[in-house]
This record gives structure tokens, C-alpha cells and sequence, in this order.
């Protein structure tokens, strides 16, 4: 019998993306580093962003420009930091009307909510505020726990904190950063969410049972 379902965040519960365009983007051109270069450095240090090496975006942008010789101006760190912040704020402001329905429906049915989510602190400061939040039992964010998808402690950090085991709880994810598998991997059942995915993204993940929209999860634990 499932007892908890553990949602990823992004491109799950909320989305960066409309008529296949971000809904928010923010320039760092006054870094004086070309785009495809930050965009190499910003790759590169993603594990160290999402387990909580880096403190905080302006500590990862200074990494970055010391690692590329670069003078750093810290007005100009702060600028970059709070469009981003701004950027991430956007995706929470709209949430589906399908997925607060799904969520309700979950809670009705006394079945426990845990979010699972690789993030840093900007990218989740619209969490709180949000229509999502009063849902949750239990949040678990990346940077603070110092863990990371896919790796399995962040899944069975997960039901230790909701007190159910890896075998009575799903995980219902877009499939980033492999975490399909490691939840796989850590015992749970992994489901696909494919709401906000084109199909040429989707189907890249294979291997798990996908749900093409939020109330399919109802079925599943009606089976």
C-alpha cells in the first residue's frame, strides 16, 4: 500500500518553460565573460551547486571568475544574483490548477507529500509563499540537506523523515539528473511525469511508467 509520494520540483510541480520558451531569463553580461564559456563553467560546477559546496550563487559566480582570471566587482555579483533571484520567482507565481487538485485529492486520501528537490537556495525562495507549500509534510532542498538526486541517501533521507519505508512510497519526477533511477535504486517506484514535456523530451527517459497528466497518479494507487 503506498503511504507517501515523494514529487520532484521543477518541471514536475512547477515549470520554467511556455510555448517552449523560459518564462524568465536574466543576463550576466556585465561579468565580461562570453555566454558560452559561463555556460561551460556554470555546467561544471552544477554537483557542487546542488549539494551545498557553494554557499550561495554570489560565492559560485566569484569561483567562477577567479577561475577564469577575471576581477570581480561585487556590485555587479549582486546585480546578476538578484535577477536571478527575480527569474526564479516567476514559475512559482502561476501553478497548474490540475496539480493543486491532484495534491488535494493525495491529502484527502491521507496519503503523505514529501518534495525531493536538487536546487539551490535562490532557485527555491518563491517555495514558501507559494499555493504548493501547505500541501507538503516534508521538504527536502539539495543544498541544505548536502545531498543530491541521484544518489539514494536523499531518497531514504526522505522516508526516514516521513517515517515510511523506500517500499510503500513512490517517486514521481521528470526524469532529470538520473533521479528516476536512483529512486529506482533507492527501492522506491518511479513514476515519469510528462505534463510539461514535449515529446522529443520525454522520451529520452526510458525505463519508467509515464503519466501524462497529474490525476493519472490517483489511478496508481487505486490499484
Amino acid at each position: 500500500m503506498v503511504q507517501a509520494i515523494f514529487f520532484d520540483l521543477y518541471e514536475t510541480l512547477i515549470t520554467e518553460w511556455e510555448n517552449n520558451q523560459r518564462k524568465s531569463i536574466y543576463s550576466i553580461e556585465e561579468l565580461g565573460i562570453d555566454t558560452k564559456v559561463f555556460k561551460k563553467a556554470w555546467s561544471a560546477r552544477r554537483e557542487m551547486r546542488m549539494n551545498g559546496t557553494f554557499s550561495d550563487h554570489q560565492t559560485c559566480l566569484k569561483d567562477i571568475m577567479q577561475s577564469l582570471g577575471q576581477p570581480i566587482n561585487e556590485n555587479v555579483i549582486n546585480e546578476i544574483h538578484q535577477r536571478r533571484v527575480e527569474a526564479k520567482l516567476v514559475p512559482f507565481m502561476e501553478i497548474n490548477d490540475e496539480i493543486i487538485q491532484t495534491l488535494q485529492l493525495l491529502k484527502d486520501r491521507k496519503i503523505k507529500l514529501g518534495l525531493i528537490s536538487n536546487c539551490t537556495a535562490e532557485e527555491v525562495i518563491g517555495w514558501d509563499n507559494s499555493s504548493l507549500a501547505k500541501y507538503f509534510d516534508d521538504v527536502i532542498f539539495s543544498y541544505r540537506v548536502k545531498q543530491a538526486k541521484p544518489n539514494a541517501e536523499i531518497y531514504l533521507t526522505a522516508c526516514q523523515r516521513l517515517k515510511v519505508s523506500p517500499e510503500q512510497a513512490l517517486f514521481i519526477g521528470d526524469g532529470g539528473s538520473n533521479e528516476l533511477y536512483g529512486a529506482s535504486k533507492a527501492k522506491l517506484k518511479a513514476y515519469q511525469a510528462t505534463w510539461f514535456q514535449p515529446p522529443f523530451i520525454s522520451e529520452k527517459v526510458t525505463g519508467f511508467p509515464r503519466l501524462a497528466s497529474p490525476m493519472k497518479i490517483l489511478k496508481i494507487i487505486e490499484v
